[in-house]
């Protein structure tokens, strides 16, 4: 298998023919390994074999959040586009949990390919990589009776989540876990105030508000030696085909908190808008800076949510529920008007979501959130797409498209062409709102 060259780039911090191949995968799986759950290690002292597909620095957290999770976890395989990025990431890990690091290299892979050795290798896999391929690679898991973990988005267009729904529904028929990265299911603090919410402490939802606004994520410098395809996958938030952009890439979290608040209902439509303002150098690839757009529930309650990558601007995240005896700040786990409360206890869901994940293999009570990963991420999918057209978009448009960013997931390899290349100034060209069709 051809690998990548290395790159340096390791700064990362805290996806579709692809329905036809998800098609076969599923076949296959059910003519298959619905008897693997069985020495899938009930007993406690039973070794649990982790591979990593994905090597930043979200990952690379992971990983050490499920091996802090189960003693008898063992870190066995790890890949990702870049080798330099695999053998780095090991190093830190064996720093930090040594005895429970156990990736030779022999099973330090590079290259597009990579996943199918990590999965062969293992027993649950943690997925953090470009989200282009985080429903591909999640099926790929479950079919081969594969416990897994999958960082948000968990895909970045509608034929993508039509395969995450495929691996959800598979992985119901297996036993096996799918457990989702939008950590604030699993913050308790979080999960109190949506349950006062839903008691009636701020009367009947009159709005939401959802704010991501921050600088740019994740600024990579292009080193000379790189390829295009190289340069761009180590820049991957900033490239349409392997993020989606930043309304299902980061702003996700809101809108999965959004639809928890509304009991876990889908807008029925949506319009935006967005662009690129200031951040337009060809460091910052294809994406917009800035998005806006205004979901609307049944029943006419609206999200009006914003999402921005810009510098020397005002910044916030947050989640604010109005309702008509008060608001609700879900981040701040806090809730004022006719009811005054806080929430003051300690909870870290990013290691919760891994020792109920692993509680579950070890139980034989699997954990699946398939439902709410797929309804999210389309959330923001849909808005998305309304800001690079110009259209408003219903969510049944959305649910019945198969649109897809070129190339398949699954036709990636790493001599190709990359589906987009900078313009005469060097600048990657953008969607055009108004000229721009998808669905």
């Amino acid at each position: 298998m051809a690998a990548i060259n290395p790159s340096d780039n390791d700064r990362e911090t805290t996806r579709r023919d692809f329905l036809k191949q998800s098609s076969v995968l599923a076949s296959a799986a059910m003519a298959g390994t619905l008897g693997l759950q069985s020495r899938l290690h009930a007993a406690g002292s039973d070794i649990l074999r982790v591979g990593m597909i994905g090597c930043g620095g979200r990952n690379t957290g992971a990983a050490a959040q499920a091996l802090a999770a189960d003693p008898g976890a063992r870190l066995v395989a790890m890949c990702d586009i870049f080798m330099d990025r695999v053998k780095n990431k090991r190093g830190i890990l064996i720093e930090q949990a040594k005895d429970q690091v156990m990736v030779d290299d022999d099973h330090c892979f590079a290259g597009f390919d990579g996943y199918k050795k990590v999965i062969e290798s293992s027993d649950v896999v943690v997925i953090a990589n470009a989200a282009k391929f985080h429903p591909l690679h999640a099926l790929t898991a479950i079919t081969a009776g594969r416990h897994v973990f999958v960082e948000k988005p968990h895909g970045i267009d509608p034929a993508g989540i039509k395969v995450l729904q495929k691996a959800a529904s598979l992985a119901r028929q297996k036993g096996l876990c799918l457990v989702s990265g939008l950590q604030s299911r699993y913050h308790l603090g979080y999960e109190e105030t949506v349950k006062r919410i839903h008691d009636g402490a701020i009367g009947e939802i009159v709005s939401i508000e959802e704010n991501f606004l921050r600088a740019p994520y994740v600024i990579t410098e292009r080193q000379p030696s790189m390829t295009e395809l190289q340069w761009q996958c180590s820049t991957q938030y900033h490239f349409r085909w392997l993020s989606g952009d930043d309304v299902p890439q980061s702003l996700v979290h809101n809108l999965d908190r959004a639809s928890w608040v509304m009991g876990n209902e889908v807008p029925v439509k949506c319009h935006g808008m967005g662009g690129r303002s200031s951040m337009t150098a060809p460091i910052y690839g294809d994406v917009f800076d800035h998005h806006a757009v205004v979901y609307e529930f049944a029943n006419g309650v609206p999200i009006y949510a914003f999402c921005r990558t810009t510098t020397g601007c005002y910044d916030e995240s947050s989640s604010l529920v109005r309702g008509s005896k008060g608001q609700a700040d879900i981040t701040s786990c806090r809730i004022t008007g006719e009811t005054q409360w806080r929430w003051t206890d300690r909870c870290n869901p990013y290691q919760r979501e891994h020792d109920l994940l692993f509680a579950a293999i070890r139980s034989g009570q699997p954990i699946n959130n398939g439902d709410y990963m797929a309804r999210s991420t389309m959330t923001g999918i849909m808005g998305q797409i309304s800001c690079y057209t110009g259209k408003e978009v219903t969510w049944d448009q959305a649910m019945a498209s198969d649109f897809y960013y070129p190339p398949s997931a699954e036709a990636c390899h790493d001599t190709m062409a990359p589906p987009t290349r900078p313009g005469p100034d060097g600048s990657y060209p953008v969607p055009i709102p108004g000229a721009t069709k998808m669905i």
